[in-house]
């Protein structure tokens, strides 16, 4: 079928003759319009992330509050947070309350390499480099009259901080291997999870970019000290399962209380991937404290508990509770082979069979079990 057939029938499609032998320059200019079309449809896509920002906690009602004040000014808003607090999800709500027109568009800035940084954020025109068959815009000037999030700001390479702050002052950018400047309406939110007052001082962040960033900062707390946001998080992420995979998940109280006074040291994105987990576990089921990861309930247990209570259990031995040992002696090493083997196998009972789950209460590494399981022939009781 010719080029003008296929145009006919599919009238909403590009298409590209290339002429045989291909030459390399011919190649590189469609790939790079293949690539620039992508990239400009990719930022209007929503992430899958929590839509709005969810807890009931003083700290978040704060958070909330200050989004709804900055997000219809233009002001440069800098976001400090712990990883996995949802840094990016107040970003995306302070440009969908910002009643700007153009898309969201997010850049982290330490998975970027830096030689490579440059170009993506600002662009570059064609023989700027080695390979740059093409010109491209950047992704300042796709995200024209939308919102530009620099996440991880604080990974920035001391050469790139230079080149943002003359866009920040100026408002406008220059493509790597250009010369025209080219204007840019674009809102800035940046996060990062470092203290970058100390960075400044250790000689890794620019003062000055510092201030320009951070003319209205916002504290996200770690979750860990909002626990009454735990529950509704939860939920949410349920209800988001329940609605992409059909799968339901109910939390029991004992669980929950679990839940909360855990120290989340992996804030919001932990909760959600344990969310999702459960749900393997437990389809449609109801979630009970025996069903949490080991690491869940031991911190529960140790809250609970208290520290003297801890202590007490580590203490040595009383002279009354010491066993008294046969006169004729025995295989130490064989009656704890036998104790362990007889608690991996009442493990393994417990959880049907799962080496996960069954690792998981007995508090040791999955591949570890695998090998005591060989070791003591009960590969027929697991799976």
């Amino acid at each position: 079928m010719n080029h003008a057939n296929l145009q006919r029938q599919y009238p909403w499609a590009r298409f590209h003759e290339l002429a045989y032998p291909v030459r390399l320059d011919a190649l590189g200019e469609v790939l790079d319009e293949i690539h620039a079309a992508h990239g400009a449809a990719r930022p209007e896509v929503r992430a899958p992330a929590i839509a709005r920002l969810i807890g009931d906690s003083a700290d978040m009602q704060s958070v909330r509050k200050l989004v709804k004040q900055v997000a219809a000014s233009s002001a440069t808003v800098l976001i400090n947070g712990e990883s996995g607090t949802g840094k990016e999800v107040v970003a995306r709500q302070i440009h969908e309350q910002s009643g700007r027109k153009g898309p969201f568009v997010a850049v982290n800035c330490g998975a970027i390499p830096e030689h490579l940084l440059e170009s993506e954020l600002f662009g570059h025109e064609r023989g700027a480099f080695t390979g740059a068959v093409a010109a491209r815009a950047g992704r300042f000037e796709l995200a024209e009259c939308g919102t530009f999030f620099l996440d991880e700001i604080g990974d920035m390479p001391a050469v790139m901080q230079v080149k943002l702050l003359r866009v920040l002052e100026e408002r406008t950018i220059e493509r790597v291997g250009g010369t025209k400047s080219i204007p840019v309406d674009v809102r800035l939110v940046a996060a990062t999870h470092r203290d970058l007052p100390k960075r400044i001082e250790e000689g890794k962040f620019r003062e000055d970019l510092y201030y320009r960033l951070s003319v209205f900062p916002i504290e996200i707390s770690p979750l860990k000290d909002r626990p009454e946001d735990v529950a509704p998080l939860a939920e949410e992420f349920i209800r988001r399962l329940e609605s992409d995979q059909s799968l339901g998940l109910q939390v029991s109280a004992d669980a929950m209380r679990i839940l909360e006074d855990y120290s989340w040291p992996g804030n919001v994105r932990e909760l959600a991937n344990l969310i999702e987990r459960l749900v393997v576990i437990r389809p449609n089921g109801v979630v009970t404290a025996s069903d949490l990861p080991w690491p869940f309930v031991e911190s529960h247990a140790s809250t609970v508990a208290g520290p003297q209570v801890i202590d007490a259990a580590l203490a040595p031995p009383s002279q009354d509770s010491r066993v008294p040992l046969p006169a004729e002696g025995f295989d130490l090493k064989q009656y704890l082979a036998k104790i362990e083997r007889d608690m991996i196998f009442n493990a393994l009972n417990e959880t049907d069979g799962v080496v996960q789950r069954a690792a998981e209460r007995l508090g040791v590494g999955r591949t570890t079990l695998v090998e005591k399981i060989r070791r003591y022939d009960l590969k027929r009781k697991s799976n």
